[in-house]
């Protein structure tokens, strides 16, 4: 039996993010990260007659969130796929679009989705569970070379190379299948008192591999770009350094990449205006009240 947390998701930033949407009570919203359904709550609480949201979430536990509202539209899949989805829904311009793209204190919490090392059980750590690979897969089937660059560039971490030799010497023996089989093998790598900072780093790599978040950030942060009206908003709430860089890349030259283009008289063309030019950060009280917002960084702008 799993053990289940007392709250599904604490939701971060929550009322400079929606103060950020600048919402109109008659316009159509979109919430990519719907999860506990926090932020999508708050929208839904400004809009009125003609108002609209649509909110993403390709978790099925997210489902038992859904808001009964005239006004609400869940969408049961991954935001990678916002263009398709306006399409099918009839929506041709959206007002501001969300993305908180922190992981939901539930997946942490819950023992049986393999996000933690708090717990054993599987080594899943898959957002949708119905499709996909999960770590086990990554650990058990990627090239050494392969692993030691996700955990380079997905967990920051200097060892990577030696942590992919590790598992790659530990499968030989024997396939690593439960969390327990992962720690006992990692675990001796890092010393005690950094011990729970480097695994975090190294679960948080795995993660972002399996649910492949890199790219599905690029093809939503594109989507988001043609969704939105000029004066729409895209708001973004990032965690890590990699994701950070695309939104404010998209944000500053209208690419993830951070190409910025120039015009025949050579000045920049991009499709956005910053709205806060400095990113706006949870205060202490916040982190106080929820410490896994303490790496939040809010980025706003709007649509030329």
């Amino acid at each position: 039996m799993a053990e289940k947390e007392t709250t599904y998701h604490i939701p971060v930033l929550l009322k400079p993010s929606v103060d950020g949407m600048d919402i109109r009570p008659d316009g159509t919203y979109v919430d990519v990260t719907f999860g506990g359904g926090g932020h999508s709550r708050e929208i839904l609480s400004r809009l009125g007659d003609g108002g609209r949201l649509l909110s993403f979430d390709q978790d099925e536990d997210a489902e038992r969130n859904i808001v009964d509202d005239p006004h609400f539209t869940f969408v049961r899949s991954n935001f990678r796929y916002l263009h398709n989805f306006l399409r099918y829904y009839g929506v041709d311009r959206v007002d501001a679009i969300l993305a908180d793209l922190g992981v939901s204190s539930h997946h942490f919490d819950d023992s049986e989705r393999g996000f933690s090392f708090r717990f054993d059980g599987q080594l899943d750590m898959r957002m949708n569970k119905r499709a996909g690979l999960t770590a086990a897969d990554v650990v058990n089937t990627y090239d050494e070379e392969r692993l030691a660059d996700i955990f380079y560039l997905y967990g920051e971490l200097k060892n990577s190379r030696k942590l992919a030799s590790l598992l790659a010497k530990a499968r030989a023996v024997q396939k690593i299948v439960t969390i327990g089989d992962f720690l006992d093998i990692v675990k001796p790598l890092f010393g005690r008192e950094r011990e729970k900072k480097e695994l975090a780093k190294v679960f948080q790599a795995l993660r972002i591999e399996v649910n492949q978040e890199m790219e599905a950030l690029k093809e939503m942060l594109r989507a988001a770009t043609e969704a939105l009206r000029p004066g729409g908003r895209l708001v973004v709430i990032t965690y890590h350094s990699l994701e950070d860089r695309m939104v404010k890349n998209i944000m500053k030259t209208g690419n993830v990449e951070g190409r910025a283009e120039q015009d025949f008289y050579g000045n920049v063309q991009t499709p956005f205006r910053l709205v806060n030019n400095k990113v706006i950060v949870p205060d202490a009280e916040e982190i106080a009240r929820n410490p896994r917002s303490r790496s939040a960084k809010l980025r706003i702008a709007e649509k030329r």
